[in-house]
Protein backbone atom coordinates (compact mmCIF):
# COMPACT_ATOMS: atom_id res chain seq x y z
CA UNK A 1 0.00 0.00 0.00
CA UNK A 2 1.37 3.39 -0.97
CA UNK A 3 1.55 6.28 1.49
CA UNK A 4 -1.22 8.22 -0.34
CA UNK A 5 -3.58 5.24 -0.08
CA UNK A 6 -3.00 5.05 3.68
CA UNK A 7 -3.74 8.75 4.14
CA UNK A 8 -6.96 8.51 2.10
CA UNK A 9 -8.10 5.48 4.06
CA UNK A 10 -7.48 7.29 7.37
CA UNK A 11 -9.51 10.28 6.22
CA UNK A 12 -12.41 8.05 5.19
CA UNK A 13 -12.55 6.54 8.70
CA UNK A 14 -13.10 9.84 10.53
CA UNK A 15 -16.35 9.89 12.44
CA UNK A 16 -18.08 13.13 13.37
CA UNK A 17 -20.67 13.00 16.13
CA UNK A 18 -24.08 14.58 15.88
CA UNK A 19 -23.18 16.73 18.89
CA UNK A 20 -20.25 18.27 17.02
CA UNK A 21 -22.46 19.15 14.07
CA UNK A 22 -25.03 20.60 16.50
CA UNK A 23 -22.37 22.96 17.83
CA UNK A 24 -21.32 23.87 14.27
CA UNK A 25 -24.93 24.75 13.40
CA UNK A 26 -25.38 26.76 16.61
CA UNK A 27 -22.20 28.72 15.97
CA UNK A 28 -23.15 29.31 12.33
CA UNK A 29 -26.22 31.32 13.25
CA UNK A 30 -24.92 33.26 16.26
CA UNK A 31 -24.05 36.38 14.31
CA UNK A 32 -27.03 36.45 11.95
CA UNK A 33 -28.96 39.70 12.40
CA UNK A 34 -32.48 38.92 13.57
CA UNK A 35 -31.59 35.81 15.57
CA UNK A 36 -31.88 36.48 19.29
CA UNK A 37 -30.76 32.98 20.33
CA UNK A 38 -31.17 29.28 19.75
CA UNK A 39 -34.19 27.98 21.66
CA UNK A 40 -32.82 25.56 24.23
CA UNK A 41 -35.98 24.23 25.82
CA UNK A 42 -36.43 23.45 29.50
CA UNK A 43 -33.24 21.40 30.08
CA UNK A 44 -31.10 23.90 28.19
CA UNK A 45 -32.64 26.76 30.13
CA UNK A 46 -31.66 25.11 33.42
CA UNK A 47 -28.09 24.59 32.17
CA UNK A 48 -27.81 28.25 31.16
CA UNK A 49 -29.19 29.34 34.54
CA UNK A 50 -26.42 27.31 36.18
CA UNK A 51 -23.82 29.10 34.07
CA UNK A 52 -23.24 26.33 31.54
CA UNK A 53 -23.64 27.46 27.95
CA UNK A 54 -23.87 24.84 25.23
CA UNK A 55 -24.16 26.34 21.77
CA UNK A 56 -25.45 23.07 20.32
CA UNK A 57 -28.47 22.84 22.62
CA UNK A 58 -31.67 23.42 20.70
CA UNK A 59 -30.17 21.94 17.53
CA UNK A 60 -31.11 18.38 16.59
CA UNK A 61 -28.93 16.58 14.05
CA UNK A 62 -29.36 13.24 12.31
CA UNK A 63 -26.60 11.67 10.23
CA UNK A 64 -27.27 8.77 7.87
CA UNK A 65 -24.72 7.69 5.26
CA UNK A 66 -22.92 11.06 5.34
CA UNK A 67 -26.22 12.88 4.79
CA UNK A 68 -27.20 15.35 7.49
CA UNK A 69 -30.57 16.67 8.58
CA UNK A 70 -30.62 19.63 10.97
CA UNK A 71 -33.57 20.89 13.02
CA UNK A 72 -33.01 24.18 14.82
CA UNK A 73 -35.41 26.10 17.03
CA UNK A 74 -34.74 29.81 17.35
CA UNK A 75 -35.94 32.87 19.16
CA UNK A 76 -36.07 35.80 16.74
CA UNK A 77 -35.76 39.51 17.41
CA UNK A 78 -38.94 41.53 17.09
CA UNK A 79 -39.26 43.02 13.61
CA UNK A 80 -37.20 40.37 11.81
CA UNK A 81 -38.52 39.30 8.41
CA UNK A 82 -39.13 35.63 9.10
CA UNK A 83 -38.96 34.14 5.56
CA UNK A 84 -35.71 35.98 4.77
CA UNK A 85 -34.21 35.13 8.16
CA UNK A 86 -35.11 31.44 7.87
CA UNK A 87 -33.52 31.23 4.39
CA UNK A 88 -30.37 32.94 5.65
CA UNK A 89 -30.15 30.48 8.57
CA UNK A 90 -30.66 27.49 6.26
CA UNK A 91 -27.98 28.66 3.83
CA UNK A 92 -25.45 29.45 6.57
CA UNK A 93 -25.86 26.13 8.39
CA UNK A 94 -25.76 24.15 5.13
CA UNK A 95 -22.63 25.94 3.92
CA UNK A 96 -20.73 25.74 7.22
CA UNK A 97 -21.53 22.08 7.96
CA UNK A 98 -20.76 20.93 4.41
CA UNK A 99 -17.51 22.92 4.30
CA UNK A 100 -16.26 21.63 7.66
CA UNK A 101 -17.40 18.01 7.44
CA UNK A 102 -17.63 17.07 3.77
CA UNK A 103 -21.09 15.64 4.50
CA UNK A 104 -24.12 16.60 2.42
CA UNK A 105 -26.76 18.61 4.28
CA UNK A 106 -30.04 17.47 2.79
CA UNK A 107 -32.34 19.45 5.05
CA UNK A 108 -32.25 22.38 7.50
CA UNK A 109 -35.58 22.85 9.27
CA UNK A 110 -35.96 26.18 11.07
CA UNK A 111 -38.59 26.36 13.80
CA UNK A 112 -39.46 29.82 15.11
CA UNK A 113 -40.22 29.22 18.78
CA UNK A 114 -40.46 32.73 20.14
CA UNK A 115 -39.89 36.44 19.74
CA UNK A 116 -37.59 38.55 21.86
CA UNK A 117 -39.05 42.00 22.32
CA UNK A 118 -36.42 44.61 23.13
CA UNK A 119 -38.32 47.52 21.64
CA UNK A 120 -38.60 50.80 23.42
CA UNK A 121 -41.75 50.35 25.46
CA UNK A 122 -42.86 53.99 25.19
CA UNK A 123 -46.41 54.22 23.96
CA UNK A 124 -47.19 56.46 21.07
CA UNK A 125 -50.66 57.90 20.95
CA UNK A 126 -52.25 58.31 17.55
CA UNK A 127 -54.42 61.42 17.34
CA UNK A 128 -56.87 61.86 14.52
CA UNK A 129 -57.23 65.48 13.56
CA UNK A 130 -60.75 66.65 13.10
CA UNK A 131 -61.71 68.10 9.75
CA UNK A 132 -62.85 71.73 9.78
Amino acid sequence: MEENEIKNEEVNNIQISEDVISVMAGMAIQDIEGVAKVATGFAGGISEALGKKNIGKGVKVEIKDKEVTVDVGIIIKYGAKIPELAKQIQDKIKNDVETMTGFEVISVNVKIQGIENNRNEEKTEIVKEEEE
